[in-house]
């Protein structure tokens, strides 16, 4: 398995942030913000400012490596493809959640993953406003840690039954028939949320807070870090056919829950439409 210096990693992140993001919050002008693909998918000089930032820094915490960003997949497409067969990646998402932070809201995250030779050995999730860390190495056990280096192991909720379960999902990205059975379905769980920051909704999944997370579109920067802390944290994660998630993949739905058990009920009683 690649050798990750996550301590580096980490301190890159919140330099980053530091120096990019934090500056900029509430303070973007009209000129600032984009739209990429719809309304509701942004990008701000936030997170191109924030992801040079990081590149500019990669041979410091991994030389050699494939750098396989947000922004620089949407100016060069073909760059994604090649995560697959990398010898060593960081993939990074320089503002998870640049709606809440366009929007002056602060819940938004700084994620990056070592991906080596196809799996996931590495993931950091940064937040800029509360300045800590969730962190995992494959194997290794999921923690949060604080600037001044105190560490808290995580672990996931315990499991309970289908009426009593709080989590959160993602539902944009499913077609609107099957969107409107998805949401019905959720009736039959106590709570559904959505902060609109996968980065956010991982800390709160790791942190026991929450019994489920779902989601359909599956971008790597927005999901490797998350599911390895999870998996860290005791999770059990898989596509909606079951298969395991691996960096390759961009689509086929993801479902984390405190364990297989309850993975399978709510694949049984919410996302099997």
């Amino acid at each position: 398995m690649a050798v990750v210096d996550i301590q580096a990693l980490s301190t890159l992140l919140r330099e980053a942030a530091k120096a990019e993001i934090l500056p900029r919050f509430r303070k973007l002008g009209s000129g600032d913000i984009r739209i990429k693909t719809e309304a509701s998918d942004l990008v701000t000089e936030g997170d191109e400012a924030a992801e040079r930032f990081i590149k500019a820094r990669l041979d410091s915490v991994l030389p050699g490596a494939l750098f396989v960003g947000e922004e620089s997949v949407a100016a060069e497409p073909d760059l994604l493809p090649k995560l697959a067969d990398a010898d060593l990646a960081l993939v990074i998402d320089p503002i998870d959640g640049t709606f809440n932070f366009a929007s002056g809201i602060p819940l938004f995250a700084v994620m990056a993953s070592v991906v080596s030779k196809g799996e996931t050995v590495a993931g950091v999730i940064y937040d800029p406003m509360g300045d800590d860390w969730i962190l995992a190495e494959k194997g290794a056990g999921a923690f949060q840690i604080t600037p001044e280096g105190v560490s808290t192991k995580l672990k996931v909720r315990e499991p309970a039954p289908l009426a009593e379960m709080f989590g959160m999902a993602s539902t944009g990205y499913v077609g609107p028939e099957k969107r409107a059975q998805l949401l019905a379905n959720f009736a039959k769980v106590r709570f559904l949320m959505n902060y609109r920051c996968a980065g956010h909704e991982y800390r709160a999944f790791t942190g026991g807070h929450v019994h489920y997370l779902m989601y359909n579109k599956l971008m790597p920067w927005d999901h490797l870090a998350g599911t390895l802390i999870s998996q860290e944290a005791g999770a059990y994660a898989a596509r909606l056919d079951g298969s395991p998630y691996l960096p390759s993949h961009t689509e086929g739905g993801l479902v984390l829950t405190t364990d297989k058990d309850t993975w399978d009920e709510l694949k049984r009683e919410i996302f099997d439409i």
